[in-house]
């Protein structure tokens, strides 16, 4: 595997995690905890599975599967066959915790600068590109997709802490090339030549790709991603 070229090997040679532990530590330790349960999963495993999804467009659940099946994830997350695996519900939890403290932001920038050290990112032209991200779709009543439409949320899904857990108010629906997406939308600024996404931003999938606040964006503003930088994947769906 090593011969063929893993560029996950690369990573886990080139950057060392330990840099993000007392990050994630000091921030993560600091919210509340319940009594009892089970410990919480080692921090820089967590934002690794993190860099997975973002690396091969992976959704929660398939992320899940695909470290339990794929030899070169677990050797990425230092994992063996026999040691317990974050479920999609866990990657979810996660994610959202670091998203709610604002550490995504800063997670991004210390990756960015030591991918950088490494040479991996060229500067030498950007491509700006954008691809779905499908969700589970809705079932809902006639007056609730109008007042998500209107964006509200419905007065049954509030009423109903469980009903509104499961419910996504913040996906659309789109159509490109007679097929409908009912989801969200990654916009993304790559380096030509290393082909590393220097900037992320994520859209409901109504938003088109020529949406003049997007190219502004891009341009001007520093990015607040939704996860880590890694190569684009050729086979991933494009717009």
């Amino acid at each position: 595997m090593s011969q063929l070229g893993d560029p996950l090997e690369k990573l886990n040679k080139g950057i060392d995690f330990d840099m993000f532990r007392v990050l994630l530590k000091e921030r993560l330790s600091k919210l509340p905890k319940g009594k009892g349960g089970r410990p919480p999963y080692d921090y820089v495993l967590m934002f690794k599975i993190l860099i997975l999804q973002r690396y091969y467009n992976l959704s929660d659940d398939h992320v899940e599967y695909q470290i339990n099946d794929r030899i070169s994830f677990m050797r990425f997350l230092d994992l063996s066959i026999a040691d317990d695996i974050p479920d999609s519900k866990t990657v979810w939890h996660f994610r959202e915790q670091i998203t709610d403290l604002g550490l995504i932001e800063e997670l991004f920038a210390l990756f960015l600068n030591k991918l950088e050290d490494l040479d991996l990112v060229i500067n030498e032209g950007k491509i700006i590109d954008a691809s779905f991200v499908e969700v589970p779709r809705q079932r809902n009543y006639k007056e609730e997709n109008k007042q998500i439409k209107e964006g509200q949320t419905p007065e049954s899904f509030t009423a109903n802490p469980h009903k509104l857990a499961q419910k996504d108010v913040d996906a659309r629906w789109t159509k490109k090339n007679n097929t409908s997406f009912f989801g969200y939308k990654n916009h993304v600024k790559e380096d030509a030549k290393s082909k590393l996404i220097t900037k992320y931003m994520v859209t409901d999938a109504s938003v088109h790709d020529s949406n003049q606040h997007i190219h502004c964006w891009m341009k001007r503003i520093k990015v607040k991603p939704f996860m880590p930088i890694l190569p684009i994947q050729e086979s991933r769906r494009k717009r």
